[in-house]
């Protein structure tokens, strides 16, 4: 059970690799294991390139058993603290994501109300206000947002899902660039334009009725 876990936290790292969401080493992947321990990726390897023997392992408080874990692992383990279901946390830089934040700071979510496959599959994408990379406060930003959300853009830094398998997790990355950039497209045709209100309560409703997976 955990080999064929780190294996695909090692097939995450190639998949977001080959989709452009990770540039040389950013961003960082990790899984819980059956016996409580977190596998994580190192820090300082290009994610095309991590091997087994690179993973960091550590405990849920912190504690570092092997390996140089990510320094942003404040914000995985605030997850799996804070959500007992969370068994992979992914965090890439999907670049219209990010470039989203930049352009629109004042934005609190991606602005996704006229797609409703991104209603029915993710429900609302927020934006979590920024943190400086690698502080404890990657962590505490997250808090008010679980476990209501999984997939969420963090300000000016990246992409960020959580899961109950490590697919979820990834899969949830790769559709977050894809809304961001037909929303950004939409914006050079002259504005994305919002669904009826009638149909985003109808949608938001199919949505709950669904569960909160990212699909």
């Amino acid at each position: 059970m955990s080999d064929a876990l780190l294996q695909a936290l090692l097939d995450g790292c190639r998949r977001l690799h080959a989709g452009g969401l990770l540039a040389a080493s950013d961003g960082n992947l990790s899984v819980r294991l059956p016996n409580g321990l977190i596998a994580m990726t190192p820090s300082g390897v290009p994610k095309a390139k991590v091997r087994l023997e690179d993973l960091a392992h550590l405990t849920l408080e912190g504690e570092i058993l092997s390996g140089r874990p990510s320094s942003e692992r404040a914000m995985h383990l605030a997850i799996y603290r804070a959500v007992p279901e969370a068994k992979a946390v992914v965090h890439a830089h999907p670049p219209t994501a990010i470039a989203w934040t930049l352009a629109r700071p004042e934005l609190k979510e991606l602005p996704a109300d006229g797609l409703p496959e991104v209603i029915l599959a993710a429900g609302r994408i927020p934006i979590v206000p920024m943190a400086i990379p690698g502080t404890e406060a990657m962590g505490a930003n997250l808090l008010p947002f679980l476990p209501a959300h999984r997939l969420l853009i963090l300000a000016r830094h990246g992409g960020l899902c959580w899961g109950e398998h490590l697919d979820e997790a990834v899969g949830g990355l790769e559709r977050l660039e894809q809304v961001a950039d037909i929303l950004w497209k939409a914006e050079t045709l002259g504005g994305a334009k919002p669904l009826s209100a009638s149909d985003l309560a109808d949608l938001r409703a199919l949505r709950g009725r669904i569960g909160p997976k990212i699909l």
